[in-house]
């Protein structure tokens, strides 16, 4: 069988090493270190076991049998990063992260079998693979605290924060966490993604975090191997970019002695001050970036010579033999012998069950329990709780607006469940920009209700470190605009999670956003922002889109519930411009104003996922609707049906999963339905309604009515390009004249 350059150079190097004379296997390996011998040819098997699972892959993937081929060559010193931390400590990894893996699953008391198992199982995607079930190749097992990450652009790392943030929140308030009180979260990340947002937001959020006092016992570890692909990171430029308010650790990532003796302080920094630290290894690349890239196109000789020459494995070789801890002609006889056991076991490997039909794939991807989200849902604080919460109970206090709805709902959680936190830019000292989250910080005090830096990833990441950890966050983005800034952390991040773990990990979340337009021309786009398609493309994620304060309420007592009971991510969208309305028809008719259910008549009020509401008798046409449409729709509709063209009006609630069954009833009742889309007519959630109806079989009149492709602009001229009542009215003639 052909061997590549690695291969032969290390069997080459090997043989070549003279050996020295036998040491105590239990004292350092060499002087100066903190490894002993022992604990070095334990090191070596899992750097060799690493080493063997990248050829596997390359030869799987010859053979047409293997399908991820990235591999952790070079980096196999992250083997002495994990042997200086706890099973139990948390653990994010990259994809580089195999001898870390294989080191953690010996930690644990595993047979050096099943750890190769689980990659070589997650390389041929079988369905048996222990953590994504051949949905991806990704490092985790929930047993040995390993949580999976696909990242290759480090969104991990706010991540990363929010469970260093988590660990001690927890402490703090009493609650159970999956990870001990002393816990250390670690994630890793190579060179070129520390140059991406996301990763600068982890380190800045760790660092801000620190400079304000707060515990976040979090180690970042750099594994430099000097390129990003073929991109050369300029030397030294991880040395100077990193956060000057990280405690910095560096080592040779290919020298396992020196890494190990540096992971262990940086470790017991963590440990000890409850601080962020930063890790800078520098190793190397071999076998290039993955199976298909050809290195000598961007490389020269010498350059990969010298990587060649800094082998991480042929150096662990040398400690043992200058040592006397092993020979070369045994450490080859092993290499060969533990290749044969690696090849031997992919081929097995290749031969389980692979995911074969789409449910099978989508099982994991967002499981829905209707009956436990709403027997969730109706749970209640106790009265005593209550009572304290709130000076008077909400459902005392006569009709509310939608902000007043939101913030009792939020409240009534919070009294619930202690673990459920509400953070985001200005919701505590000021209340939130509009007034949402007033009080909550006087009534729950600052572990629980805080401000957040001003980084909407940081927010998002923080809230699915602390989801994944036990708690329930609740975060606030200022604005829908502002979503944009970080929408991978829910796409990328928080979606996968359940999927790429077979639900063994879960991020709960429920992301309070105030969204939308028609704040009478104020704070042009960024305030009035109304594209949410990117949204409701994100596989699993539920949008909720409540426009009436008792659906306000009710909608996300359901969110909070699912979050619970299913692990939702829920996104609940809030129209700015409704906050604090409450007249509906004419001035001081309080129409838009609705009480506050108590907790006894939650179960006949409750809002299930999926399920929109009707207003209306009207025999001629359905206006499909929601949000700030809501309003203008019932004001259209008043002014049809005096002109004898009943409507009745369906707000959908949810904008996904759309409503379908409650849709299609209403569209049957009428035979005619417009749509009143207060989003874009590209991209717009009206496309997504007339697709649902004609998939469905409807074959009546459809039309809609949307806001124009633009970004709002500032002052009047914003009625522009917003869908108005007016066009509302013209379009239901011109339907009920067709």
């Amino acid at each position: 069988m052909v061997r590549d350059a690695v291969e032969t150079h290390f069997a080459d190097a090997v043989g070549a090493l003279t050996p020295g004379p036998p040491r105590d296997p239990d004292l350092p390996v060499r002087p100066g270190t903190g490894l002993t011998g022992a604990r070095c040819r334990e090191l070596f098997a899992v750097q060799l076991g690493s080493r063997l699972l990248d050829v596997a892959a390359r030869l799987m993937r010859e053979r047409d049998e293997g399908f991820y081929t990235i591999g952790s060559s070079g980096h196999e010193g992250n083997a002495a990063v994990a042997a200086a931390l706890r099973v139990d400590d948390p653990a994010l990894l990259h994809y580089r992260s195999g001898a870390f893996y294989l080191t953690r699953s010996a930690q644990a008391g595993r047979l050096a079998e099943e750890g190769l198992r689980d990659v070589l199982l997650g390389i041929a995607a079988s369905a048996e693979e222990p953590i994504a079930g051949g949905r991806h190749k990704v490092f985790g097992h929930p047993g040995l605290a390993v949580v999976p990450q696909t990242s290759t652009i480090a969104s991990h790392l706010p991540r990363a924060v929010g469970v260093g943030f988590a660990i001690e929140r927890a402490r703090m308030l009493g609650l159970p966490s999956p990870w001990p009180g002393d816990a250390v979260a670690v994630c890793s990340f190579g060179d070129a993604s520390m140059n991406h947002a996301s990763a600068l937001t982890g380190l800045n959020t760790a660092a801000y975090g620190r400079f304000r006092g707060l515990q976040i016992p979090v180690l970042f570890v750099c594994e430099d191997n000097g390129l990003g692909i073929s991109v050369k990171t300029p030397p030294e430029w991880v040395a100077q970019a990193r956060h000057p308010l990280l405690e910095y650790f560096q080592a040779d990532g290919c020298d396992l002695a020196e890494t190990y003796d540096a992971a262990l302080r940086a470790v017991e920094h963590v440990r000890v001050n409850r601080a962020p630290a930063f890790l800078h290894l520098r190793t190397v690349r071999l076998m290039g970036h993955a199976g298909s890239d050809v290195e000598i196109g961007y490389r020269t000789r010498r350059e990969i010579a010298a990587d060649l020459d800094r082998d991480p494995l042929v150096r662990t070789a040398r400690l043992l033999v200058e040592a006397g801890l092993a020979a070369p002609d045994e450490l080859l006889a092993r290499y060969e012998a533990e290749r044969d056991h690696v090849l031997k076991l992919a081929s097995e490997c290749e031969r389980r069950p692979r995911l074969t039909t789409a449910a099978e794939v989508m099982a994991p991807l967002a499981p829905r329990r209707p009956e436990a989200v709403a027997a969730e849902a109706l749970r209640s604080a106790p009265v005593e709780a209550r009572e304290r919460a709130f000076a008077t109970l909400p459902e005392q206090e006569g009709r509310l607006t939608v902000a007043q709805a939101v913030n009792r709902a939020l409240a009534d959680a919070m009294a619930l469940d202690p673990g459920v936190l509400v953070f985001g830019e200005d919701v505590a000292r000021k209340g939130g920009v509009y007034g949402v989250t007033r009080g909550l910080l006087r009534r729950f005090g600052a572990e629980r209700v805080f401000d957040m830096l001003l980084d909407e990833q940081a927010i998002l990441g923080l809230a699915l470190g602390a989801g994944v950890s036990g708690l329930l966050p609740v975060p606030e983005i200022q604005y829908l605009a502002y979503l944009h800034n970080a929408l991978d952390q829910i796409r990328g991040e928080a979606s996968t999670m359940q999927f790429f773990s077979q639900g063994a990990y879960r991020n709960p979340l429920v992301v309070r956003v105030a969204s939308y337009a028609y704040q009478k021309g104020f704070g042009g786009h960024f305030h009035n922002d109304n594209s949410i398609a990117a949204l409701r493309d994100i596989p699993g994620v539920i949008v909720a889109s409540p426009a009436r304060p008792d659906d306000a309420a009710a909608m996300l007592r359901t969110c909070l519930a699912a979050a619970r009971a299913d692990g939702s991510v829920c996104v609940f969208l809030e129209p700015i411009a409704l906050y604090h309305t409450r007249d509906l028809y004419e001035e001081e008719d309080g129409g838009w104003l609705a009480p506050y259910v108590p907790p006894a008549r939650w179960a006949e009020t409750h809002v299930p996922v999926g399920r929109a509401r009707s207003y209306g008798d009207g025999r001629d046409l359905t206006i499909v609707t929601y949000g700030n449409g809501l309003r203008m729709s019932l004001r259209a509709a008043v002014k049809l049906t005096a002109e004898d063209m009943g409507c009745r009006v369906l707000d959908l609630r949810w904008l996904s999963p759309l409503p379908v069954d409650d849709l299609m009833r209403a569209a049957e009742l009428t035979g005619r339905v417009l749509i009143a889309d207060e989003t874009r007519h590209s991209g717009g959630v009206s496309e997504s309604v007339i697709a649902a109806l004609v998939d469905n079989g409807f074959r009546g009149p459809i039309a809609r009515v949307t806001s124009q492709d633009s970004f709002v602009p500032l002052g009047p001229a914003a009625d522009t390009v917003l869908l108005s009542e007016s066009d509302i009215e013209r379009a239901a003639r011109k339907l009920l004249k067709a």
